[in-house]
């Protein structure tokens, strides 16, 4: 019998179809975290992982280990060159979030544009007045910087075009005619694109550890700027932004990732009325965890079959047949 630990609650169609494939069993764990999980991967033969880390001691601690399936499609916390190692494949799940992510990037600079937050407060609190401020903007002539065009980058612009934004992005990773072709504009000078945007979105991982927004960047934006970020903690400097939002240099930000998940309530962006924040719920509706959940489980069965598809194996290496 193979067991599969699952190191984090996911959808129950996960568990479910693994439930009902022959030569399985399955070891559930609510919490998403490293504690919880790592005492028991000694006798996982396949762990389906959520956005816990990952790391080499928690590896090596499980000597019947044969595949990693992650829950979604970074994997920044799991130790990739430990697995390599070990000839152990890391596999993710296809394009099962990117539509949920988009929406709610587009959720979250609406809200912003529109002071929603604001506005629902002071009305409870009697301020029907505050309509009269003419605070609230239009996306429509809007300009969006895209860090990142990837899925989830291309279908923000998709939306955004939707609502009449122009849409620019950096990708060096992206040929810019696929770029024009989506309907954006290729930028290669991010200083002067980030002087320009109205909004900056980011859809780029996290590598090496050092953020892609810090305080330089952050300085040249307008002050009536907005960022988002539903693609990683790290990308933006938190200190930073805080800074930048305190004395007045941005108009407001929304996050659902942090530099630490959970963020201590202690953080200063907890104490901003600027910050529309989210639990790391971007990709997280009924329908994606259900995908993500299916997804992740079937690259477990696939991978026990066989017909475990290469395309979604991040050390490609590792595949048995490789």
């Amino acid at each position: 019998m193979v067991h599969v630990l699952v190191a984090g609650r996911i959808h129950p169609a996960g568990p479910e179809l693994l439930r009902q494939t022959p030569g399985f069993t399955v070891e559930l764990v609510d919490e998403v975290s490293t504690a919880s999980y790592a005492p028991l991967v000694g006798r996982a033969d396949a762990v389906l992982i959520r956005t816990q880390p990952m790391p080499a001691e928690v590896i090596a601690a499980a000597p019947a280990l044969r595949i990693v399936s992650r829950h979604g499609v970074g994997y920044d916390a799991v130790d990739v060159a430990a697995l390599t190692a070990r000839g152990i494949p890391l596999a993710i799940v296809g394009d099962v979030n990117s539509g949920a992510v988009a929406e709610h990037t587009l959720m979250l600079m609406l809200a912003l544009f529109k002071r929603a937050l604001g506005y629902d407060r002071d009305l409870r609190n009697g301020g029907w007045n505050r309509r009269n401020t003419f605070e609230a903007t239009e996306l429509d002539g809007k300009t969006l910087l895209l860090f990142g065009f990837g899925r989830i980058g291309r279908k923000v612009a998709k939306l955004a075009q939707a609502f009449g934004m122009q849409v620019v992005a950096h990708d060096p990773f992206t040929p810019d005619a696929a770029i024009r072709a989506a309907g954006a504009e290729p930028v290669a000078d991010t200083t002067a694109a980030l002087a320009a945007a109205d909004v900056v979105s980011v859809h780029v991982p996290l590598t090496g550890g050092k953020a892609l927004l810090g305080a330089a960047e952050l300085a040249r934006m307008k002050p009536s700027a907005f960022i988002v970020n539903t693609a990683r903690g790290g990308l933006i400097d938190e200190a930073a932004l805080a800074d930048a939002l305190a004395e007045g240099r941005l108009a407001g930000a929304g996050l659902d990732v942090f530099e630490a998940e959970p963020p201590l309530t202690s953080n200063r962006l907890f104490a901003s009325d600027r910050v529309l924040l989210s639990p790391h719920s971007a990709g997280l509706t009924e329908e994606c965890a259900k995908r993500m959940s299916l997804s992740a489980m079937g690259n477990i069965v696939d991978f026990f079959a066989g017909t475990l598809d290469p395309a979604l194996v991040v050390n490609r290496a590792s595949l048995p047949q490789a």
